[in-house]
């Protein structure tokens, strides 16, 4: 057998310049394209495969209708086993999405799942932008002294009243 000469009689499979994780994030952008989730839009900033760029519409019937929100998407080199980093850009207002765009949604932490796409998550997102999940408030977490302040001002004002 030889192996990295001429005339091997043993060949070794083509190495592709591209990971399973890229392969399967340029899958998931094909679909993406094809089929963009409602009011949504998402894909590479420039040639970086593993950084995208995200639109999200709000949502008719929402406090965000009429509002464009922009969000950073991070692919980890071992996606889809791990969830990818959603951020968002835009500052917005919303009991699960902090002062720094960290969004407090169960698939990009304990509920993620191979199976899921950036296209679901989007919707997911779209999603909390209507239905906001109040038991994991975020901001309550990162900022309870705000939340505190804000309670004692709306007893004292019913008190009052």
């Amino acid at each position: 057998m030889n192996i990295g000469g001429t005339g091997s009689s043993c060949s070794w499979p083509a190495r592709t310049s591209v990971s399973a994780s890229g392969r399967r994030i340029q899958k998931e952008l094909g679909e993406i394209i094809a089929e963009p989730p409602a009011d949504c839009s998402a894909g590479p900033k420039g040639d970086n495969l593993y950084q995208w760029t995200s639109t999200i519409f709000g949502p008719t019937g929402s406090a965000y209708h009429g509002g464009v929100f922009f969000l950073d998407i991070t692919f980890p080199s071992d996606y889809p086993f791990k969830p990818p980093k959603v951020v968002f850009k835009t500052r917005i207002y919303h009991c699960n999405i902090d002062s720094s765009g960290q969004i407090c949604v169960d698939i990009l932490k304990d509920n993620w799942s191979p199976a899921l796409t950036i296209s679901k998550v989007l919707l997911s997102i779209s999603s909390l932008l209507i239905n906001a999940k109040p038991c994991k408030l975020l901001l309550f977490q990162t900022k309870s002294w705000f939340f505190a302040s804000v309670v004692v001002l709306i007893c004292s004002n019913f008190i009052l009243n």
